[in-house]
């Protein structure tokens, strides 16, 4: 085989431990995490997954990392070719179904102290992304509120789509048309 299909192939194995993750965490919610049980889910042996994960931490961490990236590829899918109004709404319509779409994998509930640390980190970056889609002297703080709603509505889930999404355009200064 060749260096390039090597790498597939781990990165094939890497995205297959991640993915097991979320459905052991989906299905055992606040109970621990079972590394030998994510590496039966993934179809690998526990020393391919120590071989990527060496530590529980490091799988967590990891996976903090994969859902950002799941994050962020949805949002830039949702987004695509939309402009103004219509890309900043279509990307607080994807926080929100998001958020609600979960198969009930919420790290918050898991490792607490990880996720407020990640979010101190992502926060900016985040709202640095949703800025850029609005215009304005105050876009720096709607562009706040709205990440800092969209955390508070993690950390205390919503079961109401309608008002978080409400709570977001209010935020950013967008009124929805109902079509």
């Amino acid at each position: 085989m060749t260096d390039g299909v090597i790498d597939d192939l781990d990165n094939s194995t890497r995205q297959r431990i991640l993915a097991a993750t979320a459905e052991v965490l989906g299905r055992n919610g606040m109970t621990k995490l079972s590394l030998s049980e994510v590496a039966s889910q993934a179809g690998v042996s526990r020393p391919t997954l120590y071989r990527w994960f060496p530590s529980k931490e490091e799988l967590i961490t990891a996976f903090s990392r994969y859902e950002r990236h799941t994050f962020d590829s949805g949002l830039n899918h949702a987004t695509d070719g939309l402009k103004g109004a219509e890309k900043l709404d279509a990307a607080l319509r994807f926080i929100v179904d998001y958020q609600h779409s979960s198969t009930g994998v919420r790290m918050i509930d898991i490792e607490p102290k990880h996720v407020l640390t990640d979010f101190a980190r992502i926060i900016a970056p985040m709202r640095e992304g949703l800025e850029r889609m609005l215009s304005g002297p105050d876009a720096a703080v709607k562009a706040a509120a709205a990440i800092r709603i969209a955390i508070s509505h993690y950390i205390i889930r919503s079961d109401d789509s309608d008002q978080f999404l409400a709570q977001l355009r209010q935020a950013v200064g967008i009124r929805h048309r109902d079509t």
